[in-house]
């Protein structure tokens, strides 16, 4: 059987021993005495609404994970668990903050796995399963899918990171005022990813703490780590956060500095030019007895005193500190 697409609904059979292999779906139903089996359901396929019109799964599973809107958990039934985890949308065109959902029931020999959208940490976890090391158990398969979510995630705060150090370098060192826009943008980004973060990191303490019978000690491990990594990834996104805010405060700031500035020196240019309009404008009344009428260098003795006024309160401006 030829490998499936990686956004089409598809299933495998793994013998726990480290080979895997496709199989048909309507074959996936028939759960395995060794080994597991893994169906993946893509939304969008017409197999899958065949698929969910034959399987045995109870309603309620049915339900949680193919609902319109989920948020991370992890919700226990029997020995099985219902997990819904976010990854980051690495989609063409999509925003990475824009996190993808991954919907799974996993017990000890099933997993039945539903997503609306491609996620690049399923396709890893299908390239995975017809090769040389897929994963020997359902507890096993589940941390790795957990640590290629961290995989996919980290790159991305890391962008963030550094966008956001490259605006703060900008202010430092030349003064360089950055739209705002881009910043509100980054800013956007860490809030939204903060908000799944924190949710699948609780999501993955509840299984942790749980006594699922397929969850080795082994398991348990990667899982813990995978845990830690979504944890500082969640800090991360806090810190980009608020350090997002204390720029922004420079921001306005420096911005509220310059236009003082440029007030400042308005009104040091009125406060020089308000003698000498007085001074014209009496000059310029229609009445007589204006003085030099009569004198032919009236004009250039006008001009010579009003550059004589400009030059003193210039001097008295720069003596008082005032430009």
């Amino acid at each position: 059987m030829t490998t499936p697409q990686k956004h089409t609904s598809c299933a495998f059979y793994f013998d726990g021993s480290g080979s895997g292999a496709p199989i048909a779906l309507n074959i996936s139903q028939t759960i395995p005495k060794t080994g597991y089996n893994w169906v993946h359901l893509v939304q969008s396929d017409p197999q899958t609404d065949a698929w969910m019109g034959t399987t045995t799964l109870p309603a309620v599973i049915r339900s949680a994970i193919t609902a319109d809107e989920t948020r991370p958990r992890c919700t226990p039934h029997g020995d099985g668990a219902v997990i819904i985890l976010r990854g980051v949308n690495l989609n063409a065109g999509a925003r990475a903050e824009d996190m993808i959902s991954i919907r799974l029931w996993v017990t000890n020999n099933s997993i039945v796995s539903y997503s609306l959208r491609p996620l690049k940490a399923i396709e890893d976890m299908i390239t995975a399963a017809t090769g040389p090391n897929p994963a020997k158990s359902t507890g096993e398969f589940l941390a790795r899918l957990t640590r290629r979510l961290a995989d996919r995630a980290e790159p991305t705060v890391a962008e963030l990171n550094e966008e956001l150090d490259a605006v703060e370098e900008a202010i430092l060192t030349d003064g360089t005022l950055p739209d705002r826009t881009g910043l509100g943008e980054i800013r956007r980004g860490a809030i939204t990813l903060r908000r799944y973060m924190l949710p699948q990191r609780d999501a993955l303490t509840t299984l942790l703490i749980e006594d699922f019978s397929w969850l080795s000690p082994t398991n348990l491990t990667y899982l813990r780590e995978a845990t830690d990594r979504i944890t500082l990834l969640a800090e991360d996104l806090d810190a980009i956060r608020d350090r997002a805010q204390v720029v922004h405060d420079q921001i306005l700031d420096k911005r509220a500095e310059v236009m003082n500035r440029q007030l400042f020196i308005l009104s040091a240019v009125a406060a020089i030019f308000l003698p000498l309009g007085l001074l014209t404008g009496l000059l310029g009344i229609n009445v007589g007895g204006i003085p030099g009428v009569e004198n032919p260098n009236a004009f250039w003795i006008v001009c010579a005193g009003l550059v004589a006024i400009t030059g003193l309160l210039v001097w008295l401006f720069r003596k008082w500190g005032l430009l």
